[in-house]
């Protein structure tokens, strides 16, 4: 019990600073769990899914931040201009949050916060987004050693 529960300790730990823009993935992790039998898939779909989704908050606290600081305007960018990029964003960008799983979806959730997406729609896409990989890699990583425990 106590193993298991260090375990998905670890893996929540490993999935939340690999959603921050920290370089750090989970995969790995994640999979060795689950082909060790450690605990059940659902758990840890359910903790890396958590784990990655809070990890997430940090950036778009952090692009939040840097827009209260100005950070459009450090970047030189007219107001006007940034007000027709949060329109675009809110009608066409908040979409990419469905693909902040991928590498370089770490930027969207920080422009998600900058842009001042309402929290309640990205905890909806991003959460959505992040637990579909989990599915997807539980998925993949029971097929891959199938053959391996029969």
């Amino acid at each position: 019990m106590l193993a298991t529960v260090s375990a998905l300790s670890g893996l929540f730990a490993a999935a939340f600073i690999a959603a921050t823009l920290l370089p750090f993935q989970s995969e790995l992790i994640f999979a060795a769990l689950q082909v060790a039998g450690t605990a059940p898939v659902w758990a840890l779909i359910v903790v890396a899914s958590v784990g990655n989704t809070l990890g997430a908050f940090v950036n778009y606290w952090l692009g939040w931040k840097l827009e209260t600081a100005g950070g459009h305007r450090w970047l030189k960018i007219p107001e006007d201009k940034f007000a027709k990029a949060r329109t675009w964003w809110d009608r066409w960008g908040v979409w990419t949050l469905l693909v902040s799983w991928l590498p370089v979806g770490d930027l969207t959730t920080v422009l998600a916060g900058a842009m001042r997406t309402p929290l309640w729609l990205f905890t909806l896409f991003v959460g959505l987004a992040k637990t579909a990989r989990y599915i997807v890699l539980a998925a993949i990583t029971a097929g891959l050693f199938s053959g391996l425990t029969g």
